[in-house]
């Protein structure tokens, strides 16, 4: 049963490589200011911004006790940078770097007591993150990118070199002025970022009404794919690191998400029969959030 218990929220920003990254932090409201909490640093995938349903796990768990800070990239939502819509894994781990130096330094925040929270796309981040800074306290995957490598083997050759091309037009485009973009999501058979059965309305059921976000990235972000591989690095984690993968998911596979966890020293492994959309609503959403707060309670007890 969900704690009644009021959250408090406010937006702050943090530079990053000359741009500026917004994000929301939450707090119980009941917590003393003084009172210095554990927090749990959250950002979205492959090009969603924060409020497509992060706010909902914040919530849930600062009614547990813990300060949240869910931040946007660099070129998406709130923050600044152009061109919008860039998708590299590069730029997002360094705004994941920047974020956990600035939300350490808050005053309210215990700087020893941080856990790294990615999903999809960011759930690769947030493993890479973790394989290279020993002093977080825990991290969590949900249903999180790990090979680029395998994605490229499972694509058709065809899908694959239209990528490439729209990636390559993107560049050359961009070196005057003009970046290409192609649909983040789209159907069966079209040429979109994500175009599995249950993208679209998976996509769609998290996405808030009135929300400014544009269907569209930049092609660029496909030329960077097949070298973004944190299964290579995952061995490396020192501490807890629960992954969370959808049985069904046709985006990121739930067998390597489960190879990902079983490489990790103290991994934790938890299966949800639903897909990659499945664990941000509904019956499924409950279940993932209630795994979580399990894990976030046993880290806390040890």
């Amino acid at each position: 049963m969900t704690k009644q218990i009021e959250t408090a929220s406010r937006d702050i920003s943090f530079a990053s490589h000359g741009d500026c990254c917004v994000g929301t932090l939450y707090r119980p409201s009941s917590a003393d200011s003084s009172q210095k909490l554990p927090v749990i640093i959250m950002a979205h995938g492959f090009c969603a911004q924060r409020d497509f349903q992060l706010p909902a796990f914040a919530e849930r768990f600062a009614a547990e006790g813990f300060a949240c800070f869910v931040f946007d990239y660099r070129n998406f939502g709130d923050s600044s940078g152009t061109p919008r819509h860039w998708v590299n894994p590069r730029r997002h781990q360094q705004d994941w770097r920047k974020a956990l130096a600035f939300v350490r330094s808050l005053p309210d925040i215990d700087a020893d007591r941080v856990i790294l929270w990615g999903t999809s796309y960011s759930g690769g981040h947030v493993l890479q993150i973790a394989s290279e800074r020993p002093k977080i306290l825990a991290a969590i995957a949900q249903v999180p990118f790990v090979s680029g490598l395998d994605l490229l083997k499972t694509s058709s050759i065809g899908f694959s070199l239209q990528l490439t091309a729209a990636g390559l037009r993107d560049i050359a485009g961009s070196l005057f002025g003009h970046p290409h973009y192609i649909p983040a999501v789209g159907h069966p058979g079209e040429l979109a970022a994500m175009n599995t059965p249950e993208c679209w309305d998976g996509w769609h059921a998290i996405m808030p009404e009135g929300t400014m976000w544009e269907n569209k990235v930049l092609a660029r972000a496909f030329l960077t794919l097949p070298y973004f591989n944190p299964l290579f690095v995952v061995e490396k984690i020192a501490v807890p690191a629960l992954v969370i993968a959808g049985m069904h998911d046709t985006i990121t596979p739930w067998h390597l998400a489960k190879k990902a966890a079983g490489k990790i020293p103290k991994g934790v492994f938890k299966s949800l029969d639903t897909n990659h959309f499945g664990p941000y609503t509904g019956q499924y959403f409950e279940q993932n959030i209630a795994a979580q707060i399990e894990f976030l309670k046993y880290i806390l007890a040890r």
